[in-house]
């Protein structure tokens, strides 16, 4: 294995690092802003790709939004970032970067990651929800990702929840802030309010609970869509230890007195937590690679 820059656009940050194989681990992590045209997204990633230049990469591994066609390096679907769909990206990212360019969707870089050597290592069928600006999501059956017939499989944001909302509407902490802010006339992020909502900030606690209880009806769903072993929820949210718990009380709601078969759900954070889109965006470029490179010695 080789050095690799590791980059991870979502609709709010771009986050990145250099996988270094002598250390089998990303290095000099870092983050900006995401752009909102598609020139300046190229000058970001020309950017960071030169402040690895140090490390002799042989190549970029992105992770992205959207529905990847794999086939064609086209972006599909939607996403917070239209600039960067319905034209064949990776083709263009390999040649504003030098470099040879994989790209992934965000959602299956997490699952890669925890299927690779995560919480879903020892685990066959598991649902995969990362929780950022938006939800994305990856559905993997015997430890192969799902993609759907139209590349859809895993756009979990885009259930109807709770009073028939989308879930990327209702269930990030991106939507909590924009909710409580909107209402309290303050600017504190989602991360922030979930504080004041275990300090007893009764709007907090509200807005909080839309929260969970979004995820909860979305897990509650998927359980009975794909009783899956277990559910990965990734995102920076993820490192919030009162998540996982408050989403399990919110599904006793759901379960208590329901017509349903009674089964334990499983819910565990990623183990590489807000890093699991760049370990899987590795991992995906590597088994690109060694894919690639089999063929042409075959």
């Amino acid at each position: 294995m080789e050095n690799v820059v590791a980059i991870d656009v979502g609709g709010t940050t771009i986050k990145y690092a250099c996988w270094q194989s002598n250390s089998k681990a990303l290095m000099n992590k870092g983050y900006v802003k995401t752009p909102r045209t598609l020139a300046k997204y190229y000058e970001i990633l020309q950017r960071i790709v030169a402040e690895f230049e140090i490390y002799d990469p042989v190549g970029v591994a992105l992770s992205t939004p959207g529905a990847v066609n794999l086939k064609t390096g086209v972006v599909a679907g939607i996403s917070a970032l239209p600039y960067i769909h319905n034209f064949p990206l990776q083709q263009a990212l390999t040649g504003q970067l030098g470099l040879p360019v994989t790209l992934e969707n965000d959602a299956n870089c997490a699952a890669l990651a925890e299927l690779d050597s995560g919480a879903a290592r020892e685990y066959q069928n598991v649902i995969v929800l990362v929780i950022g600006t938006g939800v994305g999501g990856a559905v993997v059956s015997n430890r192969q990702i799902q993609r759907g017939a139209h590349l859809l499989a895993g756009e979990f944001g885009l259930m109807r929840v709770l009073n028939n909302r989308p879930l990327s509407q209702v269930g990030t902490a991106v939507s909590l802030a924009r909710r409580y802010n909107l209402k309290a006339k303050t600017r504190f992020s989602g991360q922030e309010i979930l504080e004041l909502a275990n300090q007893g900030d009764l709007l907090a606690q509200k807005e909080a609970a839309v929260l969970y209880r979004s995820l909860a009806e979305a897990i509650y769903n998927l359980e009975y869509s794909f009783d899956p072993e277990l559910f990965i929820l990734g995102g920076g949210i993820s490192e919030n230890p009162q998540l996982i718990p408050n989403i399990q009380r919110s599904l006793v709601g759901l379960t208590q007195g329901a017509v349903s078969i009674p089964v334990p759900i499983e819910i565990v954070p990623c183990h590489y937590y807000n890093d699991a889109n760049l370990m899987g965006a590795v991992v995906h470029f590597n088994q690109t690679m060694f894919h690639e490179r089999k063929i042409k010695n075959d």
